[in-house]
């Protein structure tokens, strides 16, 4: 593929844009680390919303669209659609509770839940743990797309390709901090929107293609169409529908979509203005993430089906690239290579936007971690603001080194990191869920947990082959995953009732600073009470009925707009319509009990 002059017109005005974004940013981000990693607490909803959506539209997020499409069909992304039940329950549930908390990182939450050496112990463990390896992880992945990228649309080598990305990114995001990465990711949202869609146009334009209905009813696609697994096939309907809605979403921690919220996702509510714009901008997030943006993906990946039917196919047509970045991921940058001129340099630069935002809030919140829970709580306690913020800037540095090591030496696809983030973090997840309402977790709880879903993690990826564990209903890596749900939750209850509780000094701090309300704290209000501490009716009150009842019908208003607009795309109207309506409603009677909750 050859760039015409006006394709990297194109790319370098948007290079420069996004420089001028951070310089402009580092006027207010240098003044200290609140401005730097949360942008003095004074952010609107609908600029966080965006810069959410942003950084989970990654170059890495298409590609494993596409993978999963061509393994599996469209609902085989039931694996990342489940997560909007965590999606919704962070929105009406935790997004109000973060914003009370007011720490710096969500690892702050550690030492305001919990007390003692063992609060502290995992923080820092935490901060080093995510924010270095997970982070990298993640970061690594999503650098690896762009190689891929690169390498089939550009002819690059991987070098090449992570030196240019590493420098832009970089500059930006250390220079503006948390409000240079936020306003970058509203305009390359923008832009990496916009060609998506037109990607998702010419594709359909292609010969052997003709058009949206010849796509749709192609012999090799229909199999495909389906949005829900084959309810005749109980081994993928456990695997791809089941398994995910009722275990998943609830009991696996995973970046972006962590139960009750967390990461990036925290970060961007604790920048709030306020809890009503904490809540807005996670609602916005998801509304985005799974009603707005899957379908051009989709659709590039079933076109990809056809024009590429293997990955033989893949390789003859791209020789060069090579055999450790060859997988069903890089189809989705084999069928861009189709676009002609004109837009081309639009489309490019909407991939290297999705990558560099995604890069950009991974590099400001591992730094985060690295800077407020590791450095200064633990070396450097005495720091100056100043100093804080260019450690924070050497931090974003040394992370892209790290990611762009893993990307070149380790990584080879999306759905290997994606399937190792899963595993890693499975059992754990109802704790973040209920450490919120319920007196009794404790920092035991949590650095258990995560000792457990570590070990059994690479116990079973590297020790238990496949064909030990997989059944005739279901593969090994749902086994894998219930096997590692059902030990670490065993885990990390049994270490509850066996180990003391916080003290109750520390758990009254904690219900005066974020009020969570519910028969769960009842002990903890009664011991206040006979201390002199008194708390009114609002403070005590709880509104989680109605907060359920909210998550339910945001879930199904989502869910029916993602599959309204698929069946309007597959040519039935009827369906579409019905689910439209069913959609309009949930969200009616959403905007009603809205403004029941406890919001201050």
């Amino acid at each position: 593929m050859v760039l015409q002059a006006l394709d990297w017109w194109i790319i370098g005005i948007f290079f420069i844009i996004l420089l001028a974004i951070g310089w402009v940013a580092s006027q207010s981000a240098s003044k200290n680390t609140s401005e730097y990693f949360l942008g003095g607490r004074s952010m609107p909803w609908w600029l966080l919303g965006i810069s959410m959506v942003a950084t989970t539209f990654s170059a890495d997020t298409p590609n494993l669209v596409a993978g999963l499409v061509r393994e599996g069909g469209v609902a085989n992304n039931w694996a990342w659609w489940a997560f909007l039940i965590t999606g919704m329950v962070t929105v009406f549930i935790y997004a109000k509770l973060w914003r009370r908390s007011e720490v710096v990182t969500d690892l702050g939450l550690y030492e305001l839940r919990y007390g003692g050496k063992a609060a502290s112990f995992l923080r820092g463990f935490r901060a080093l743990y995510l924010g270095i390896f997970f982070n990298c992880l993640i970061m690594g992945t999503v650098t690896l797309a762009g190689i891929k990228i690169g390498s089939i649309m550009l002819g690059l080598e991987p070098w090449v390709i992570v030196l240019s990305i590493s420098v832009i990114v970089v500059l930006y995001s250390s220079l503006g901090g948390i409000k240079g990465v936020i306003w970058a990711d509203f305009f390359q949202f923008g832009i990496a929107m916009t060609g998506a869609f037109y990607a998702a146009y010419i594709v359909l334009q292609e010969p052997e293609i003709g058009g949206l209905h010849a796509l749709i009813t192609h012999p090799d696609v229909v199999p495909k169409l389906n949005l829900i697994p084959d309810l005749s096939d109980t081994s993928l309907l456990l695997t791809l529908f089941i398994i995910p809605i009722a275990v998943q979403w609830w009991a696996v921690w995973y970046p972006g979509s962590e139960p009750g919220g967390g990461g990036y996702i925290a970060q961007r509510m604790l920048a709030a203005k306020d809890e009503e714009n904490a809540i807005g901008a996670s609602l916005l997030f998801n509304v985005a993430h799974y009603a707005l943006r899957p379908w051009p993906w989709i659709i590039v990946a079933l076109a990809s089906i056809v024009i590429y039917p293997d990955l033989a196919s893949i390789k003859s047509e791209f020789p060069n690239i090579k055999d450790h970045y060859l997988g069903d991921d890089i189809a989705y940058p084999a069928m861009l290579t189709k676009l002609g001129t004109g837009w081309l340099g639009l489309v490019v630069a909407s991939l290297i936007a999705a990558i560099m935002s995604t890069l950009s809030t991974h590099l400001n919140w591992g730094a985060s971690y690295l800077v407020n829970d590791f450095y200064k709580r633990f070396i450097r306690p005495d720091s100056s603001e100043e100093h804080l913020v260019a450690m924070g800037r050497w931090a974003t540095a040394g992370l892209m080194i790290l990611s762009a090591i893993m990307a070149t030496t380790i990584l080879e696809n999306a759905t290997q990191a994606f399937d190792i983030l899963l595993l890693s973090g499975a059992g754990s997840g109802a704790i973040y869920l209920l450490r919120w309402f319920w007196w009794r977790i404790n920092a035991w709880t949590e650095i258990v947990a995560m000792a457990s879903a570590t070990i059994m993690a690479f116990v079973l990826v590297l020790l238990v082959p496949d064909a030990w564990v997989e059944t005739s209903l279901l593969d090994a890596a749902a086994v894998k995953l219930l096997i590692a749900v059902s030990f670490t939750s065993l885990v990390w209850i049994a270490t509850t009732y066996l180990t003391k509780p916080e003290s109750m000094e520390t758990l009254i701090r904690f219900y005066e600073q974020v009020q969570p309300g519910g028969p769960g704290w009842k002990k903890v209000i009664d011991a206040a009470e006979k201390q002199g501490i008194l708390f009114s009716e609002e403070q005590k009150g709880w509104d989680l009925p109605q907060s359920l009842l909210s998550v339910a019908l945001g879930t199904l208003g989502i869910y029916a707009a993602l599959f309204s607009t698929g069946n309007f795309i597959y040519g039935k109207w009827a369906w579409g319509l019905g689910l439209m309506f069913i959609s309009l409603t949930s969200s009616f009677l959403v905007i009603r009990l809205w403004r029941q909750l406890k919001i201050n």
